[in-house]
């Protein structure tokens, strides 16, 4: 970005390589850890959202410019995490009369991410204090 808020071509290239890569990662993270587990919850989609919410919180911590941000936070993570998903997910067990499932997916999903995020930004702080 510019001091005039006009985006560069450079930073649409990343946006788009870096949204790229977030995406795939996050395809493969989620079906790595599917496979692995139960299939009566959307553990992927947890371990996707949790990790995301740890990544984005400490590149928060960090000093990093307006575009590396913006890169980052927006494009690789944004990428990453999927709140529709987790949403979607929620909505289907609930469907599907796992109330249970539903109600823990919301409780165990924000409460994770709120852990994460408080671990992320406190590595950030590690490192700036290094």
């Amino acid at each position: 970005m510019t001091g005039t808020g006009a985006t560069t071509v450079g930073v649409w290239a990343g946006v788009a390589l870096l949204g790229g890569v977030g995406s795939v990662l996050r395809f493969a993270v989620d079906r790595a850890v599917a496979r692995r587990m139960a299939r009566w919850f959307p553990f992927g989609t947890l371990a996707v959202n949790v990790s995301g919410a740890a990544l984005l919180a400490f590149l928060g911590g960090l000093a990093l410019g307006k575009e590396a941000a913006l890169l980052a936070g927006t494009a690789f993570v944004g990428a990453y995490t999927t709140f529709s998903t987790w949403m979607l997910e929620t909505q289907r067990l609930g469907e599907e009369r796992q109330n249970w499932a539903a109600v823990g997916n919301i409780v165990v999903s924000v409460t994770l991410g709120m852990a994460a995020a408080a671990l992320g930004q406190w590595a950030a702080q590690r490192i700036g204090q290094a």
